[in-house]
């Protein structure tokens, strides 16, 4: 069964919406340059809504060991996930399950990258952007090498209608979804109810075609 997290929630409607799509987890943005960044006060909030066995997960870009601490203290469940220039030894000294991102573009060498961050629990594979965050932008899933194969998190892009694909493609751990369960039009951060059970519905179908 492929995972969901819907990520960049800063509303208390939209955390509902995600847990009655049947969301595994969500995610909350400790970025301040981020457009969908919350408070670590505002995230503890919104993730007390969160019944049991819904991960909260707490996306960081180079963020200061004060920053993470907070962070850490407001959700003392959050899996974390860097998403910045983190090293290896940056990301393990917070003693915390987390993700590493990686912008996967020509010439990226997935192989070496996993290897190197091996203590990862998983991979979020995400589109190359300026700066650091998602960009909404699918990449070529061709550059996945077939020997990284376990515990990746697709991201990038995905949304209802491309998503089923992207599973039957890459055969995720994961896929991770943000701007494309947001209204068209809309402020970033805010999510549709609709959009988001569209796409868990269409991840459900996805992995139901994988079992025949």
């Amino acid at each position: 069964m492929t995972r969901i997290k819907i990520c960049g929630l800063t509303r208390e409607a939209d955390v509902e919406a995600a847990v009655a799509a049947g969301a595994d987890a969500v995610g909350f943005v400790f970025y301040a340059k981020s457009a969908r960044a919350v408070t670590p006060e505002r995230a503890r909030a919104l993730a007390k809504l969160l019944p049991p066995f819904v991960t909260p997960v707490g996306l960081f870009v180079n963020a200061t060991d004060a920053e993470l601490q907070v962070g850490l203290a407001a959700l003392p469940n959050m899996l974390v996930q860097f998403h910045g220039d983190e090293t290896p030894g940056d990301c393990e000294r917070v003693k915390r399950p987390y993700l590493r991102a990686a912008a996967v573009g020509p010439g990226f060498d997935l192989v070496d990258f996993r290897s190197r961050f091996s203590s990862a629990q998983a991979i979020l594979l995400d589109a190359p952007v300026d700066g650091y965050g998602g960009g909404g932008k699918v990449f070529d899933w061709s550059l996945i090498p077939p020997s990284v194969s376990s515990h990746l998190v697709l991201s990038g892009g995905l949304n209802a209608a491309n998503v089923g694909d992207g599973i039957a493609r890459v055969r995720p751990w994961a896929v991770d979804v943000s701007s494309g369960v947001e209204p068209l039009g809309g402020p970033k951060g805010t999510k549709s109810a609709d959009l988001i059970h569209q796409f868990c519905e269409a991840v459900r179908r996805a992995d139901a075609a994988l079992t025949r």
